[in-house]
């Protein structure tokens, strides 16, 4: 995949890591997660428990014969339908109650408050794929551990929606245009690989009294089509490998 650097430049962290992460990764279609969890006892067990869904941060593109990742509105609006869908069902055989984030349009300090814990989130979750997925040096600081937080200013969430977590996703798809499909086809005849689309993503819960980030996965895989329920499921399964139970 080719990465026009004018453009990552402007992106926010989390999709900077994803990108470069896309860039390196090898052609297997299996998909790999890899999860972090915090080390807390007493913690309460997530049946019953009220999760809310931030807005997810989803975006689906198609690639041009030069591997530029072009923008789909429409895919990108079936992708968040399938997930919501998805995570609904994930969350229900868990027998937890999926809350849907809804803004608060008539109170604009409480939007904005809510608005910069979703970027705060952002960067706490490129922060975690880079100093603690591998992407980058680790952090002497942390010695391994996992015990990142949004802080207690969460406790806003917990108050506005009466819900116990919060369910953070960011995903990235891409798929192989007609001239992309047909230049991989060539240089395959060649014995060349050309890359065709990834799927990149990770999802977080975060603990919305404490503000402590619970679990974190992160997912790469070369197949998966978040454009169809079906496939859009098995994605949301990967994202949700070794959720808390």
């Amino acid at each position: 995949m080719v990465i026009d650097f004018d453009r990552v430049k402007l992106m926010p962290r989390p999709i900077l890591c994803c990108l470069l992460l896309l860039s390196v990764a090898t052609a297997t279609g299996c998909a790999q997660t890899k999860t972090l969890t915090r080390s807390e006892g007493n913690r309460p067990p997530l049946a019953g428990a009220r999760v809310l869904l931030m807005p997810a941060d989803i975006e689906l593109y198609e690639l041009t014969v030069g591997g530029l990742p072009e923008p789909k509105a429409d895919w990108t609006a079936s992708a968040r339908i399938h997930v919501a869908a998805a995570l609904r069902e994930e969350l229900t055989q868990r027998k937890a109650a999926l809350i849907f984030y809804q803004p608060p349009r008539s109170d604009p300090p409480k939007e904005y408050a809510h608005t910069q814990l979703v970027k705060l989130h952002d960067v706490v979750g490129g922060a975690i794929l880079t100093h603690q997925m591998g992407m980058g040096p680790s952090l002497p600081t942390k010695e391994g551990a996992f015990d990142w937080s949004l802080g207690q200013g969460t406790a806003v969430l917990r108050e506005d929606f009466g819900a116990d977590y919060g369910l953070f996703l960011f995903v990235r798809d891409s798929y192989a245009g007609a001239g992309r499909t047909a230049m991989m086809a060539l240089a395959a005849a060649g014995g060349v690989v050309v890359p065709g689309g990834r799927q990149i993503g990770f999802a977080s819960l975060v603990d919305l009294k404490s503000g402590n980030i619970l679990w974190f996965n992160w997912l790469m895989s070369g197949t998966g089509d978040l454009r169809d329920a079906e496939p859009a499921r098995s994605t949301v399964r990967s994202l949700l490998a070794d959720f808390p139970s």
